[in-house]
C-alpha cells in the first residue's frame, strides 16, 4: 500500500480523454432525477456516454429523462420493463460504447469533478479501477471524512482491505463510488431480481484488479434517507433472502480462489452484523405501542439470526483468531451462544446506561 498525503489529479485534456459510459439507474424518483442527470452534465469531464435507464417507472422519471434527453446529445434514454436495479444497469452495461463504466443511482448525484478525478487516477497510476470517498446524506446532517490522500493498493491488496473493513481505506461494496476500466469487467455482470446485488460483484471485480487508487475525497453524494428508499427501511425478510445468501456466496468465492484467511475474516464481520441486526429486533420488538404482529415477526427474526450463529459455532476459534478480530466481539458473541436472555440483558445495559454515561463524560 502506498499513500500519497497531497495527491491532486491534474486536469486531463480533452484530447487524450477516452469515452466514458455513466449508467444511471432510474425507478419512480421524479423528485430526485433530474438533479442527478444535470450534476452528470455538468461534469467537467467531457466525454461522458449518459445511459438513463427506465426501469419501467410508473410516475414522470422516464418522461423526465426524454427531457433531458433533448437538452444533451450525451444523453441516451431506455425504457424497459421493471426488472430492477441489477437488471437496469445490467442493460445499460450492454448499450454502452465506452472503455471505461460507472454506476449512478438516479437518487443520487455527483460532484462536478467526480468522473475527471477517477479518470485522472487511473492514468496517473495506469490502474484499472478508482474509487473515491461519498458525502452520506442524511435529512438532518451530511457526514463528509475527506483528506487530500490517495492511496495506492496492489495486486491482492485492494482485496485484502475490503474484506477487512478497513475504515481509512473504505472501498466498500457500492458499484456507485467506482469508476472501472471495462476490459476489467469482462462478463461479470449484476445478479439479477436480487438486492444487495454489489456484495459479490464487487467482491469479484477487487479480486480481479492488479491495482486500485482510493482518492479519499467525497465526490459522490449518497442519500441515505428519503421516502421510499430500500436503504432506508428496517430489518425485513430481504435480510435473510437477498443480504445473507449474498455474504454466503461472497465467503464462497474467497475460498474459491485459495482465500480461505480472507474467507475467515469475511465471516466474522458476518456474524458482528449478525450481532447487530439482532439488536435491531430487539429494539423493534420492545419499543412502546407496538403491534403484537410485529413483535411477533421480530422475535421470529431473531430466532432466525440465531440459529445462523449456531450452525457456524464449531468454527468460532478460526472466526476470532485472526490478528484484527475485536476481543469484545468474540466476548459478545460467547454470551450470545451461552444464553440469549443474558445478551440481552448485557445490550439494554450498554444501550441505556454505559453509552450515555460515555457520551455525558465525553
Amino acid at each position: 500500500m502506498r499513500i500519497v498525503e497531497s495527491y491532486q489529479p491534474a486536469p486531463v485534456e480533452p484530447s487524450s480523454q477516452e469515452l466514458i459510459s455513466v449508467v444511471v439507474a432510474v425507478y419512480n424518483i421524479e423528485a430526485y432525477v433530474e438533479r442527478c442527470v444535470r450534476s452528470l452534465m455538468a461534469q467537467t469531464y467531457g466525454r461522458l456516454e449518459i445511459l438513463l435507464v427506465d426501469d419501467g417507472s410508473a410516475d414522470r422519471s422516464g418522461a423526465l429523462c426524454d427531457a433531458l434527453a433533448k437538452e444533451d446529445s450525451r444523453i441516451r434514454v431506455l425504457h424497459k420493463e421493471n426488472g430492477g436495479l441489477s437488471d437496469a444497469r445490467n442493460a445499460g452495461v450492454k448499450l454502452a460504447s465506452g472503455s471505461l463504466i460507472a454506476f449512478v443511482d438516479g437518487d443520487d448525484w455527483v460532484d462536478p469533478g467526480m468522473y475527471a478525478d477517477l479518470y485522472a487516477c487511473i492514468r496517473d497510476f495506469d490502474a484499472p479501477i478508482a474509487v473515491c470517498r461519498y458525502r452520506q446524506i442524511y435529512l438532518k446532517k451530511t457526514i463528509d471524512g475527506s483528506t487530500q490522500k490517495a492511496v495506492v493498493l496492489e495486486g491482492s491488496e485492494a482485496l485484502e482491505q475490503f474484506i477487512a473493513e478497513n475504515d481509512a481505506v473504505p472501498l466498500r461494496n457500492a458499484a456507485w463510488n467506482k469508476l472501472y476500466r471495462r476490459e476489467l469487467m469482462g462478463e461479470l455482470r449484476f445478479p439479477k431480481g436480487k438486492l444487495y446485488e454489489d456484495i459479490v460483484y464487487t467482491t469479484k471485480l477487487l479480486a480481479r484488479a492488479d491495482r486500485l487508487v482510493y482518492l479519499d475525497r467525497a465526490e459522490y453524494n449518497y442519500v441515505c434517507e428519503r421516502e421510499g428508499s430500500i436503504m432506508g427501511k428496517g430489518l425485513g425478510e430481504r435480510i435473510f433472502t437477498d443480504q445473507i445468501p449474498a455474504y454466503r456466496e461472497k465467503e464462497a468465492f474467497l475460498r474459491s480462489i485459495g482465500r480461505e484467511d480472507l474467507a475467515w475474516q469475511h465471516r466474522y464481520f458476518f456474524y458482528k452484523r449478525l450481532l447487530l441486526y439482532y439488536n435491531r429486533c430487539l429494539r423493534e420488538g420492545s419499543r412502546r405501542g407496538v403491534p403484537a404482529v410485529v413483535k411477533k415477526e421480530q422475535k421470529r427474526y431473531r430466532e432466525r439470526i440465531r440459529a445462523l450463529v449456531l450452525e457456524g459455532r464449531r468454527e468460532m476459534d478460526q472466526v476470532y483468531g485472526w490478528p484484527g478480530a475485536g476481543a469484545n466481539e468474540r466476548r459478545k458473541m460467547k454470551i450470545f451462544l451461552a444464553s440469549p436472555f443474558l445478551y440481552r440483558v448485557m445490550t439494554e445495559l450498554n444501550e441505556r446506561i454505559l453509552l450515555p454515561l460515555k457520551t455525558a463524560r465525553a
